[in-house]
């Protein structure tokens, strides 16, 4: 029998989608950053994420308030990848039993602040027991029917556009890992792009946000899109402390880049004519929207790797 590290984490999602039928009030089901709805004017935008204890953070390394930060930053840069807004979040917590009342009383603070910050209200959720400590985070939104992004809008020629440096999230892992202090900030407490992808949504195809690395996310824009891809490994934006802290650990930061994910940056594509409406975004275009393929380019053409999967162990 298959096990799951076997399968991976995206033809599971494609085994659970075959499963589920749809109807005619969804817009978007199983397969983009969010569910969408349709409304009379608007879009509901749902989203879900699930951080596991030993999986997705750290006690060690971690607050509780960072870990209740994080795990509304994640859903919120989903919705932020499909144009949206945030409006109201539920959240389930399992917690241990030797949990103490202050940590989780640390976590919802996390997640209060972060819930503000976006303008989003929590609105309900549920408590129980577990071993590990679970967090699930669902998240509803709205976004305008033109403003709406989704994977599958990409078209054979828009330009392949990403909206901050990569690699910065996993070298801040890495050097935890490592037992040692720096640049850990984008790790501990990572940001989303929602103001830059409301701005940016009226004018792109396709949108998604780097949970997984530059190589998984535009493979998913192929996927839906049914295009192409040509990735030039120059033009990757890596930062110089991302660069030293590789130096550091004798790691290549261009792999964190492509494959560590957690940035929460946004990959967009977009019309070479309407490229210029980007002025004062200063997006990095790394690459470009082909027929078929997935490529790397550097001083030879390779294939594109797949990025990160969460069942590959």
């Amino acid at each position: 029998m298959d096990k799951l590290s076997d399968l991976g984490e995206f033809k599971l999602i494609e085994k659970i989608a075959d499963k589920f039928e749809s109807d005619e009030e969804v817009y978007k089901g199983i397969g983009d950053d969010c569910a969408v709805l349709k409304k009379r004017e608007d879009y509901t935008l749902m989203t879900t994420d699930m951080l596991v204890e030993g999986d997705h953070f750290n006690l060690d390394w971690q607050t509780p308030w960072q870990i209740g930060w994080k795990s509304i930053i994640v859903n919120i840069s989903d919705i932020a990848a499909m144009g949206g807004l945030p409006k109201w979040g539920l959240v389930s917590i399992a917690f241990p039993g030797d949990i103490e009342v202050n940590f989780a009383e640390d976590i919802f603070d996390g997640m209060a602040e972060a819930s503000e910050k976006h303008g989003m209200k929590i609105i309900g959720g549920d408590t129980t027991h577990g071993d590990l400590l679970t967090i699930n985070v669902a998240v509803i939104g709205e976004v305008e029917k033109e403003n709406l992004c989704m994977r599958g809008d990409a078209e054979i020629d828009d330009l392949i556009c990403v909206s901050g440096d990569l690699g910065k999230s996993w070298a801040g892992l890495e050097l935890l890992r490592a037992g040692k202090e720096g640049y850990t900030d984008y790790y501990l407490q990572p940001k989303c792009r929602l103001k830059t992808a409301r701005r940016i949504a009226p004018h792109v195809n396709a949108m998604i946000d780097v949970s997984d690395g530059l190589s998984s996310e535009v493979g998913h824009i192929c996927d839906e899109s049914g295009v192409g891809a040509e990735v030039e490994k120059e033009k990757v934006p890596i930062s110089n402390k991302t660069r030293k802290t590789g130096e550091d650990l004798d790691i290549d930061p261009m792999k964190w880049a492509l494959s560590g994910g957690e940035d929460f940056e946004l990959v967009f594509t977009i019309p070479r004519e309407r490229f210029s409406k980007m002025e004062g975004e200063n997006p990095v275009v790394v690459g470009k929207i082909l027929e078929e393929g997935r490529y790397l380019i550097n001083s030879e053409k390779r294939k594109l790797g797949r990025g990160y999967d969460h069942f590959d162990r």
